[in-house]
This record gives C-alpha cells, sequence and structure tokens, in this order.
C-alpha cells in the first residue's frame, strides 16, 4: 500500500507492507503508521516505510530518499508469502 489513507483495520488483513512520505498531503503517514500498528497488534506481519520530506506520488522513489521501496517490499512479500492471503 503506497500513500493511503485508508484507517480501517477488521483483523483480517494479509501481510502488508506500506510505505509513504512525510509531507504528503493527501495520506498522513501517521494514519498509515497507526494503522500498521494496529495490523501488527493482530498478528499479522506489517511493516512501514516512512520517507522524511517526500509528498505524495513519489512513485517508485528514482533520484529520491525512497529510491529502493520496491526491493524491500518484494523481500517483505516473499518472506511472508504465506500470510499474504486470508483464508
Amino acid at each position: 500500500m503506497q500513500y493511503t489513507g485508508l484507517s480501517e483495520v477488521t483483523g483480517q488483513e494479509a501481510a502488508t507492507y506500506a510505505c509513504v512520505g512525510t509531507n504528503d498531503g493527501i495520506a498522513s503517514w501517521r494514519t498509515m503508521q497507526n494503522r500498521i500498528d494496529r495490523i501488527k497488534a493482530n498478528g499479522t506481519p506489517a511493516m512501514i516505510e516512512i520517507f522524511p520530506g517526500l509528498s505524495h506520488g513519489f512513485g517508485l522513489g528514482e533520484g529520491t530518499i525512497a529510491e529502493g521501496w520496491i526491493d524491500n517490499a518484494v523481500e517483505f512479500w516473499e518472506k511472508n508469502c504465506d500470510n499474504l492471503y486470508r483464508r
């Protein structure tokens, strides 16, 4: 999940990776951090990367502090592939 304002947590979330910039005027990094914390509290693997100074829409992050986020996301998903889909 990249820069989303979604805050709902149902307890049925799949393993979740998220990333966001601290200057995102659309999706609050604090909202996203809270959601990831709540997902983890339910026992589901979750991770967030928060990039200081980035605004909404940094895409692949090339040439920014977020460069490489996609590699981190893939590594997270590979480690948690058994938790990607809830039954």
